[in-house]
């Protein structure tokens, strides 16, 4: 029971407190199931008379629970209400009657909402949300305004035939349209394809195949086709080969006709322009990206590379501010760049040495790089025959095997490489061995004159070289492996001097010979202007430098 006084009467009225009551099968602590007390209805008669006896019926005559009960539970009391009735008594009686048999949903609705726990929204929120509603309405009903403005209906399409004049007769033009030339069929040859797969492919009957090789009095641009190279085809209105075309040199370009089983030749000469070019470089991340900003490609810091692979190690020795200056050239046909050239003289500072490599073709046809004093820069020997990764073991007079387990000379040094890395022949020479050899696996030795030779084992196989054959210095011999008692794919390298090993990394090499007497005169007067070049080059660098 609650107790509520009267205002100004002091009277107490007892109101039954329905929030706190069990439920009506609710359990008590000894167990037992006790029965739900019923409603008092005649409390609430008594309540009503004595609200009527004192004038005062802002308890009973609104909502019990539509105050403020938020903060508080005690009924609001109102002495400015109307004056009471017994009807409206009755409907407060009635109303209060259902708020206790339905206390939860008079509850909420008194908090004008039916979630179980009061929303934790503040207004903002509530205003956010309001606002995002009202934009996708008016998303719903404006987008589909804009998609019908921008449906164009398709305008009904009239076809009006017009009567034009003959064109009149031009020799000019007649003689154009007589003279165009066909439409020929582009083929770039694959790796590993052969002109008969082309000729198949195309559809074309091998004796046309037969005929053009029968037409050539040297038929080794067809015969001999490399990836890249373009061929290319015309067709009659049957499908049948009526004409064919291909490159034979930078300068020539053959046209075979087929007509009735014949086969005739014509020869085009094309005009081939070699322009010469300077460029500048300095090395501050790596030598392809200060090729790069000085414009040149990667073959040719490749070829850069090679011209002064001799003197530098261009692995281990580079150092950030080294530069060069290049001569070359470049090949242009039509006004097309063809293909690039060769370098016609280049200067290389490392580490603050200079080194010059001008290119000169002696007497005997040997074309190579020359020092200014007219040296090649080839030298006799490769330090390294093979591009390594890493040396993985030393000259040694005595190390423990890896695999034997013991003790014995190592006479030779290991570069490790990938498998398949290509093995180099270190200076011209004759094969005296290839085959297998105990521990050194597949096994190649190069006689070089009367008192050097260089040995090469554990590869995984041979190149194309047979014992007697001449290599060149840097001709392929074989690839890297781990035949024979190795852990790893490496190139075993030994270099003997009248059969005495030496250290391959500290041997001193026998230098070049320089050009004869008689012919050092023409080199200078042939390298002269190549040499000017390269100074300026010089010169136009050291002028940037001061800016």
């Amino acid at each position: 029971m609650r107790s509520s006084e009267a205002a100004g009467s002091g009277i107490v009225v007892g109101i039954p407190d329905v929030r706190r009551r069990r439920p009506r099968h609710a359990r008590t602590k000894g167990g037992r199931v006790a029965a739900r007390p019923r409603v008092n209805n005649s409390l609430d008669r008594d309540c009503a008379q004595v609200l009527v006896s004192i004038r005062v019926d802002a308890t009973c005559a609104r909502p019990l629970w539509y105050g403020a009960i938020g903060r508080s539970r005690e009924p609001v009391n109102d002495s400015a209400a109307p004056h009471p009735t017994p009807h409206r008594y009755r409907r407060a009686t009635i109303r209060r009657h259902l708020q206790r048999r339905y206390f939860r949903l008079y509850q909420r609705v008194s908090r004008w909402t039916f979630l179980p726990a009061p929303s934790r929204w503040r207004p903002g929120h509530w205003i956010l949300g309001g606002v995002v509603v009202i934009v996708c309405a008016l998303v719903g009903v404006i987008a589909p305004g804009f998609a019908n403005a921008t449906r164009h209906e398709a305008m009904p399409l009239t076809t009006l035939a017009l009567e034009l004049p003959p064109l009149p007769a031009d020799a000019a033009i007649g003689a154009y349209a007589h003279t165009s030339g066909p439409d020929w069929r582009i083929v770039t040859v694959r790796p590993g394809q052969t002109l008969s797969d082309i000729f198949r492919e195309q559809g074309f009957a091998p004796a046309d195949l037969q005929r053009a090789l029968d037409s050539q009095a040297d038929a080794t641009a067809l015969r001999r086709i490399r990836p890249g190279q373009v061929f290319e085809f015309t067709t009659d209105a049957t499908g049948t080969l009526a004409a064919m075309r291909f490159e034979r040199g930078d300068a020539t370009r053959v046209v075979l006709q087929f007509d009735a089983g014949k086969v005739s030749e014509q020869v085009e000469d094309r005009a081939v322009e070699r322009r010469v070019h300077i460029a500048h470089g300095v090395v501050t991340r790596s030598l392809f990206y200060a090729g790069e900003r000085a414009g040149l490609s990667d073959a040719m810091v490749l070829k850069l590379a090679d011209a002064f692979g001799y003197d530098i190690d261009f692995a281990q020795d580079l150092r950030e501010g080294d530069s060069f200056s290049v001569v070359y050239d470049d090949l242009y046909r039509d006004g097309e760049l063809l293909r690039g050239g060769d370098i016609i003289a280049a200067t290389f500072i490392n580490d603050g040495k200079r080194y010059t490599a001008v290119r000169y073709t002696n007497a005997r046809g040997e074309s190579m790089f020359y020092s200014e004093d007219g040296r090649p820069l080839r030298k006799s020997f490769l330090r390294t025959p093979v591009e390594f990764t890493r040396i993985s073991s030393l000259f040694s007079t005595g190390r423990m095997h890896p695999i034997l387990g013991r003790m014995r000379a190592h006479k030779g040094v290991d570069y490790a490489a990938p498998s398949g890395t290509p093995i180099r022949a270190a200076g011209d020479g004759k094969i005296v061995f290839r085959g297998w050899k105990s521990g050194y696996g597949n096994f190649v030795m190069i006689q070089h004159n009367a008192h050097i030779t260089t040995a090469y084992g554990h590869m995984s196989r041979f190149a194309k070289v047979k014992v007697g054959q001449h290599v060149a210095q840097g001709q392929v011999i074989g690839y890297v492996g781990m035949t024979g008692l190795a852990t790893g794919p490496h190139l075993h390298y030994e270099f003997r001097v009248d059969g005495g090993h030496r250290n391959p990394l500290k041997v001193t090499l026998p230098p070049p010979e320089p050009l004869p007497a008689a012919e050092l005169a023409q080199f200078k007067a042939a390298t002269a202007p190549m040499l000017a070049k390269l100074k300026l080059a010089d010169g136009i660098q050291l002028a940037h430098a001061g800016r």
